[in-house]
């Protein structure tokens, strides 16, 4: 009587032990496809877009550099590039501070913890232009809460976008510090609290070293995210008062759906991918986040 012996899953080493064998790489394969389809696709044909004169009716024309000649001549260019960086590095001081305490509280063991939690991500469940109409309503100097022209102001309609935006993404960033703080270690807090460290030497000692990679990944997607606002201020500033408030992505808009150059536009939008993605590598180079080892080493 014969047996049918099962097929290996795994082979044995000249030493014995078991190696697992490799996931295929044809697993990969749909997320590869899906990302390339929604993503490199687009990017590269609005690269190539850039060298044209298109105005989304007849057929592109090529015109070499032209586009982004006048993307460099353009003295709007200045002030939205600085209205952009500014954006996005008051965003990121707003919602990194605000959401690693929170995410470090709702870590915590806290009673109520868990539904204080789930009803503060509830922005992450509307659409970024349901929340930017809703603020817009509120902020309306004569039927708002605040009976006064906020986003009239230069001050004010910047606040109010920088405000709307970390209303809306800070939950995100909450449940990304809470997952990394709950990987921290009790023992570490254990020790310390032997030691005579109270809570607050406890979090800048412990707390925040562990979670320096957590805070790299939360900034890149903060980053990424602040360079790519648009909805937010098309709905609330319209790049008023005045164009105080056009940044890049907007500035992407009026070219291509208000003055119908769309060559002009794909010249911003690849411009702004130029610099969000160097923005991206270099704060993961300063960081070392591409040298990330375990911070439970030893452990």
């Amino acid at each position: 009587m014969s047996t049918t012996v099962p097929e290996k899953t795994a082979r044995t080493g000249r030493s014995g032990r078991t190696r697992v064998g490799r996931p295929h790489a044809a697993w990969a394969l749909p997320a590869v496809l899906f990302f390339a389809f929604f993503a490199i696709v687009p990017m590269a044909l609005a690269f190539y877009l850039s060298f044209t004169k298109w105005d989304g009716l007849t057929d592109p024309q090529p015109v070499g550099f032209d586009n982004w000649q006048r993307l460099l001549d353009d003295p709007r260019l200045t002030q939205s590039l600085w209205l952009t960086v500014l954006l996005t590095v008051t965003s990121w001081l707003f919602q990194t501070v605000v959401a690693l305490l929170l995410g470090v509280w709702a870590a915590g063991p806290q009673r109520n913890r868990a539904i204080l939690s789930a009803i503060y991500f509830t922005p992450l469940l509307l659409s970024s232009t349901a929340i930017a109409i809703l603020f817009y309503a509120l902020l309306d100097p004569n039927f708002g809460i605040i009976q006064k022209d906020t986003l009239g102001s230069t001050s004010g309609a910047f606040l109010a976008i920088v405000f709307v935006g970390g209303w809306q993404f800070m939950p995100l960033h909450t449940l990304i510090y809470q997952g990394g703080a709950r990987q921290i270690p009790a023992v570490l807090y254990q020790a310390a609290a032997i030691d005579g460290a109270g809570r607050y030497r406890q979090f800048f000692s412990i707390t925040l070293p562990q979670l320096r990679h957590t805070i790299t990944t939360s900034s890149v997607l903060i980053i990424v995210g602040s360079l790519t606002y648009f909805e937010t201020v098309l709905i609330l500033t319209k790049g008023g008062p005045g164009t105080d408030t056009a940044i890049l992505p907007y500035l992407m808009y009026e070219a291509g759906f208000r003055n119908y150059d769309f060559g002009y536009a794909s010249a911003i939008a690849s411009f702004l991918v130029l610099v969000a993605t160097g923005l991206s590598l270099l704060l993961v180079r300063l960081t070392g986040f591409g040298r990330m080892r375990s911070t439970r080493e030893g452990m």
